[in-house]
């Protein structure tokens, strides 16, 4: 869409406002409203002004002036809005030199599908995420100097079977059966279905959506493959209106990994393929589970950088409450044919050779989907690059090897300090290609450092209390 096709639209659809939205770099949606008659084409060529000091991640108040210039292609009627508005994704330039801004997460993936082509390997990357949330009734939560503590409550919560509702209806999903059950187990199907109609007005596809394993409203709604930039786009879409449509329920969507303790937590298993003049290059008739050498160097190159990509994949400190054995989650880094118990799994599906592709299970959906996207393209492309062998797959339940077996398998780290340490020893594939910087390494490594682990160092758990208060 050219700039006067969107300002058209504005009149054709009466629309009254127009939403600039941009990403932080943790991966917030953040956003300032104009009144449509000051949307021009001149809009799109210079910009418009913001305060960069004051979002995350970004300049430092002595440098604080930057510019959004709107993408013209992102423009979409509003779903959520009650007044008429126009949405827009902004790119970020610094005012000075018209430049880029390279700690935009959004340039960094635009700048991976250059590499892409440059590369010569393939010319389109395709990504599939499969974003799963908790949507609860209640959440409460709080830090101070002598308390701390968080309660969220679901009416579908297994815990709730024994509670005064008056009348109390049943039918709460029993821990870890969530997955698949029909209403009335499945309480907010129609809620879910809403969203999806909102999503379907807005252009992102959707494949399904259902009940997900966790008792307590755990949800998964699947969205049609992308290109990589317009699937990161359309993740802060998805999460948009999953957010804004529960609240006009009365109810609290969540993306964060482990909300619940001793339950499932929630992931984004991440489909992705390479594509060259049409044609999938991860297809081979005769390969194991009909892949090619080409996509095992791809996984080799997951493989053995997976520790430094769960800084981006699995960025925060709960997402490693979710990463652990015994709660389906993909800690094993090995691939494999169906096994969910590999971090690597080739889905088996179809025979059809457009639909062949890997999927990548440990990233969660607290990650900045276009850092975490364009991570694990570098990442598969040094691989292809280096032909770095992903090994013999393993088909069995890899939860279940014992004694040498299972020492052999590799893991993910087990904390974000640990990923971030992993950041630090390799990166170098990042860097290709001016992908990533050193700067935004360096601001991404130091504010989870400094504003997430040490934060949560220093303040007692809950839990210790229970453990040492009567020593």
């Amino acid at each position: 869409m050219k700039p006067e096709e969107v300002v058209a639209l504005v009149k054709e659809k009466g629309i009254q406002f127009i939403d600039m939205k941009f990403n932080d770099l943790p991966g917030l949606w953040q956003h300032f409203t104009i009144p449509a008659g000051e949307l021009t084409d001149e809009v799109f060529r210079e910009g418009l002004g913001f305060d960069g000091s004051s979002i995350r991640g970004f300049q430092e108040i002595q440098e604080s002036d930057m510019i959004l210039i709107p993408d013209p292609d992102t423009a979409i009627v509003d779903p959520i809005c009650s007044v008429p508005t126009l949405s827009l994704i902004c790119d970020i330039y610094d005012p000075i030199t018209k430049e880029p801004y390279t700690r935009d997460p959004r340039f960094v993936a635009k700048k991976a599908e250059s590499y892409l082509k440059e590369s010569g390997i393939a010319d389109t990357s395709y990504w599939g995420p499969e974003m799963e949330f908790f949507i609860f009734d209640d959440v409460r939560f709080d830090q101070t100097v002598h308390c701390g503590y968080y309660f969220v409550d679901s009416i579908e919560g297994e815990w709730n079977t024994g509670r005064e509702e008056k009348p109390n209806l049943g039918y709460k999903p029993r821990y870890k059966e969530g997955y698949f059950p029909v209403p009335p187990h499945d309480s907010l199907h129609d809620l879910r279905s809403e969203i999806v109609l909102a999503m379907l007005e807005i252009g992102n596809g959707i494949e399904v959506h259902h009940h997900e394993v966790a008792s307590g409203g755990q949800g998964e709604i699947d969205m049609k493959f992308d290109t990589l930039t317009k699937m990161a786009d359309k993740c802060m879409k998805y999460k948009y209106i999953v957010k804004n449509i529960a609240r006009r329920h009365n109810k609290v969507a969540t993306f964060m990994p482990k909300p619940l303790f001793q339950d499932n937590g929630s992931g984004m298993h991440t489909h992705q393929s390479l594509w060259k003049d049409g044609t999938n290059l991860f297809f081979d008739p005769d390969g194991y589970a009909q892949i090619s050498q080409t996509a095992k160097y791809y996984i080799g190159g997951l493989l053995e950088h997976a520790p430094a990509l769960m800084a981006f994949c699995a960025p925060t400190t709960n997402s490693y409450k979710r990463l652990v054995p015994g709660f389906e989650a993909p800690v094993n880094l090995t691939y494999s044919s169906r096994n969910r118990s590999a971090a690597i799994r080739i889905p088996m599906y179809s025979n059809n050779p457009k639909s062949k592709r890997i999927e990548f299970r440990p990233p969660d959906c607290t990650c900045n989907p276009y850092l975490a996207f364009a991570a694990m393209l570098m990442a598969g492309l040094d691989g292809i690059e280096r032909e770095i062998d992903p090994g013999e797959p393993i088909e069995k339940n890899i939860y279940k090897l014992e004694g040498p077996e299972a020492h052999k398998v590799k893991t993910v780290p087990g904390s974000l300090e640990e990923a971030l340490i992993a950041l630090e020893q390799d990166h170098d594939f990042l860097l290709k290609g001016n992908v990533f910087t050193a700067d935004l390494l360096d601001v991404w490594i130091r504010y989870k450092r400094e504003r997430e682990i040490d934060a949560i160092k220093l303040r007692p758990h809950p839990y210790e209390f229970h453990l040492y208060f009567d020593l």
